[in-house]
């Protein structure tokens, strides 16, 4: 159950345009603003920073960065976001089939080395203690230039701060990443735990 519940989305109308962000890269306003706009200053610098990191002209696709996202939220552990970044990268044009395929990235032919690296950089810079270590950035180098390794640990950093924020306040995960979830992550094991509705 929800440590906090969510206002309505019309509680601050100065927020529309910053909302609108998040419902083209989800769908819909999620419930961690919702909460979040009791202050409403943080959601426009988290607004501002999300179109920096995710900005669609990157030199790392817009897609690949949310499953970095996902990545970075299965080492933390946060459900809500894991299932969150699973929606924006379907909705930033990562295939279906590709997204189905997560669990196996190190062997699918969907995923190239390139990527394959990526995601375990992803994987060891949302762990706590972070497990970056010189090999992993030796290889990360093998496939990527340095401005693009900032876009990569940038989308990692972003979801730093929202699987702190959702699983500190238990977010009610929304029906649309839910479904998904338990279509694609409950195969690992993913349950939706604390951010279950709370009906």
């Amino acid at each position: 159950m929800s440590h906090m519940s969510p206002l309505s989305a019309d509680s601050h109308p100065e927020l529309a345009e910053d909302f609108a962000i998040f419902e083209r890269i989800l769908g819909f306003v999620p419930n961690s603003l919702l909460t979040m706009q009791r202050k409403p200053q943080i959601v426009k610098a988290f607004g501002a920073l999300t179109k920096a990191v995710m900005a669609e002209d990157g030199e790392v696709d817009a897609g690949f960065k949310r499953l970095l996202a996902h990545f970075a939220s299965r080492a933390a552990g946060c459900r809500y976001c894991e299932a969150h970044s699973l929606v924006a990268a379907g909705l930033h044009d990562v295939n279906e089939e590709k997204i189905e395929a997560l669990w196996k990235y190190q062997s699918s032919p969907l995923y190239s080395d390139a990527e394959r690296v990526a995601l375990d950089f992803a994987l060891a810079a949302g762990t706590v203690p972070n497990a970056v270590d010189d090999q992993l950035m030796a290889r990360l180098r093998e496939h990527w230039s340095d401005d693009q390794i900032v876009e990569i640990l940038a989308a990692v950093s972003l979801y730093g701060f929202l699987n702190r924020w959702n699983d500190s306040m238990a977010t009610e995960l929304e029906s649309v990443p839910r479904a998904l979830a338990e279509k694609v992550l409950a195969k690992g094991g993913w349950q939706q735990g604390k951010h279950q509705p709370s009906d």
